[in-house]
């Protein structure tokens, strides 16, 4: 029986699984932004989270964990030194998935999976909006309405 299983496998045997997430792992880290499948950015996600998480505490242990993991020094630290201050206010949620439709060749779903914080297109500065909001009804009527006034007042007076 398949009780309390809930890891995806993504039809592949457990080293090769491991393998493929650590490598997607650091390709994420090193990148930012990775397109895969779904299931992939999926399972990708509940890897590379808890890993973030530690990085935030820069201790021997804390690397030590996420090097047996991720298995690239490169990748361990990048991740220590570049992307955990950046998300250290962050309480969880260090990525996001973004599906981009089907992929040609074998129609498979397809999607982007990016660190939050480096993304430059969400995290615009929110000081630039307008303050002043503007009412979608009415707001050229009565402008028009003067003027045909003025018409009927100046037929009166003739």
């Amino acid at each position: 029986m398949r009780h309390g299983k809930k890891i995806n496998h993504l039809s592949r045997k457990t080293a090769h699984r491991k393998a493929m997430l650590a490598n997607m792992a650091c390709s994420l880290i090193e990148h930012k932004r990775i397109n895969t499948t779904v299931a992939k950015a999926k399972a990708l996600k509940q890897f590379v989270e808890p890993m973030i998480t530690k990085s935030k505490v820069d201790t021997t242990h804390n690397r030590r964990i996420v090097m047996a993991r991720l298995r690239q020094t490169d990748a361990v630290t990048e991740l220590f030194r570049d992307v955990a201050p950046k998300i250290g206010d962050r309480p969880g949620g260090y990525t996001r998935i973004i599906k981009l439709g089907n992929r040609l060749g074998d129609n498979a779903d397809m999607a982007m999976i990016e660190l939050v914080d480096y993304n430059e297109i969400y995290n615009v500065d929110k000081g630039t909006k307008k303050t002043t909001r503007r009412s979608r009804r009415g707001g050229s009527k009565p402008a028009a309405a003067p003027a045909t006034d003025a018409k009927a007042s100046s037929e009166e007076e003739e």
